[in-house]
């Protein structure tokens, strides 16, 4: 029998927010853990999860990821999770000072990036420190995205 590679589950993606990038700019990431049931791990590895609505909030002195939609899991029966609770992030007192003094300043949120499976196997939030964008700000980005990429392509035609 073929042994499994480390690779098999490091860095696997359960979940994008692939809009974050477009609607926000991001100052600055953390990696966060998660409270997570054994169930929400087995639907995380079905890749089902959608965290495109969801943030992150402090409260108490610690971190919750709400409106995360992690679907239930179908051989899962009266144990089964609830899809939208609030998901405690597992961070350093330090880190959870320095992201809710981030928020407190105006405009700025958490949002999550990504959740991303590590080497050992358990889920990790990426969590950005965000500002929303305004409609001329997404322009401008859009702009300089296209500008870039007709620049490469005249340098490749030139030689």
């Amino acid at each position: 029998m073929a042994k499994k590679k480390d690779t098999d589950v490091a860095g696997k993606v359960a979940a994008d927010n692939r809009k974050a990038r477009h609607n926000y700019f991001i100052e600055d990431t953390v990696e966060a853990g998660v409270m997570l049931t054994g169930t929400e791990i087995k639907s995380l590895r079905g890749g089902h999860a959608t965290i495109g609505e969801s943030y992150a909030q402090s409260k108490d002195g610690e971190i919750f990821l709400i409106n995360a939609y992690i679907p239930e899991y179908t051989e899962g029966n009266r144990f089964n999770h609830e899809p939208r609770r609030p998901r405690k992030l597992l961070l350093h007192k330090k880190q959870i000072a320095k992201l809710s003094q981030a928020i407190e300043r105006e405009g700025m949120t958490l949002i999550p990036l990504k959740i991303v499976f590590n080497a050992k196997g358990r889920a990790k939030v990426e969590i950005g420190v965000a500002k929303g964008k305004k409609l001329h700000d997404k322009r401008d980005t859009e702009k300089a995205r296209d500008w870039a990429r007709e620049k490469g392509r005249l340098m490749r035609d030139k030689g």
